[in-house]
């Protein structure tokens, strides 16, 4: 079966490639991608299926029923694009000014289209349903739990038994290999927002103030003695201070500083704790100062947890259909966050990095997604959906 799915795969690289360029050309921002969902609507027409579009967000919904009785199983591939403007010469770059397909969603919904048609194809011999969960918003606007809310784990009518994804990697890893994980295989992701409110005054006089710039540094300063004091190495959490604004002028004193936070976590346990330290610091540094501080965490991602049993049937799955030098066991956790998370805390669930570098870059030195320059080789996609079809076709198999 395997060998037969990569030839039928190989078969489809093509036009895969071409679904992925011209979404490419045409990316779009967070939950509502009127271009994307049509071009997907086209690319399933004709097919066995059973669509449903989200409501509140442009999503599609697909179901593939299998020739026999069995569970259901989702796969899973997000749509949304960033705003970046994109730096690489591709003749296919993007028309829109400012967006930019930077993470590679463009391939993932290519793989998914190709594995729904590698499926449909083996319709008959499917012990079960398919779920295909094509999502907007994955760059910070929920979109996994907008669909979840919308039915999308039922849809099938009854619940998913197990979930899958990939993300492609434009450096790190070579194009073609897959590196996973069980356990956690991406970190949680939320923000603090913090204001210090003081008396604002001339910089001639701080005494005649309440001045809160210092005491907005010292809170940046102290919050990183948190993390190395207060948290074990081995249940690590990363805290960076990306934004910080006070004042407009050197001889004044400003009334307020502020500041805001990105905090990543790998346990659900370190991620509630680190979230109540840092209120604890700048609450009290600012208090120590006389003044108001008004701090709040801003909720993300949770943790994308790979269930040890999928995390083990991923991984000879991808030897089994790749070949066993394909396969990097990753040796730690990913601090970059994804909302599959969401799906991996409802259902038992496996997500896998596919390396997407050019054959031309030198995967260590190559950009990294996200960035303007990054560059993704889409002559995996072929392999790509074989790989989520086979993921596909053997939990169905298992029962």
């Amino acid at each position: 079966m395997s060998t037969t799915l990569k030839d039928s795969a190989a078969l489809l690289q093509p036009g895969l490639r071409d679904l992925r360029r011209s979404l490419h050309q045409e990316p779009e921002l967070g939950l509502h991608l009127p271009l994307t969902q049509a071009r997907v609507l086209a690319a399933l027409e004709g097919l066995p299926l059973e669509i449903s579009l989200g409501d509140g967000l442009s999503s599609v919904t697909a179901v593939l029923r299998g020739g026999r009785p069995g569970p259901a199983v989702l796969l899973r591939a997000d749509m949304d694009a960033l705003p970046v403007q994109e730096a690489a010469a591709l003749p296919y770059a993007s028309r829109f000014p400012g967006v930019m397909h930077a993470c590679g969603h463009d391939l993932h919904v290519s793989a998914l289209v190709g594995a729904v048609r590698l499926l449909a194809e083996r319709r008959e011999e499917l012990p079960g349903s398919v779920v295909f969960m094509f999502q907007p918003g994955e760059e910070g606007d929920g979109g996994a739990q907008l669909m979840v809310d919308e039915g999308v784990l039922d849809a099938a009518g009854e619940r998913v038994v197990a979930a899958y994804a990939l993300h492609v990697a434009a450096a790190q890893l070579p194009a073609g290999w897959v590196a996973a994980r069980p356990g956690p295989i991406m970190a949680a992701s939320d923000s603090m927002e913090a204001v210090l409110r003081g008396r604002g005054g001339h910089g001639s006089s701080p005494h005649l103030a309440l001045d809160p710039v210092p005491a907005a540094c010292e809170a940046v300063l102290a919050l990183q003695t948190m993390v190395t004091r207060r948290f074990d190495a081995f249940d690590p959490v990363v805290l960076t201070v990306g934004e910080f604004h006070a004042g407009s002028v050197c001889n004044v004193i400003p009334e307020q500083a502020r500041f805001a936070a990105t905090i990543r976590s790998f346990s659900p346990q370190a991620r509630a704790r680190v979230q109540e330290e840092a209120l604890r610091v700048v609450r009290g540094i600012g208090a120590a100062h006389g003044l108001t501080v008004d701090a709040e965490i801003v909720p993300g991602y949770p943790v994308t947890v790979n269930d040890p049993e999928e995390a083990a049937f991923a991984e000879s799955t991808v030897r089994q259909l790749l070949g066993e030098e394909r396969y990097f066991p990753l040796p730690n956790a990913i601090a970059g966050s994804e909302d599959f998370g969401i799906l991996s805390e409802l259902v038992p669930s496996a997500y896998v990095m596919f390396g997407a570098c050019p054959a031309d870059r030198d995967p260590a030195t190559a950009a990294y997604n996200h960035a303007p320059e990054a560059e993704f080789d889409d002559t995996v996609l072929g392999d790509a959906a074989a790989l989520l079809a086979q993921l596909a076709l053997g939990r169905l198999a298992r029962g």
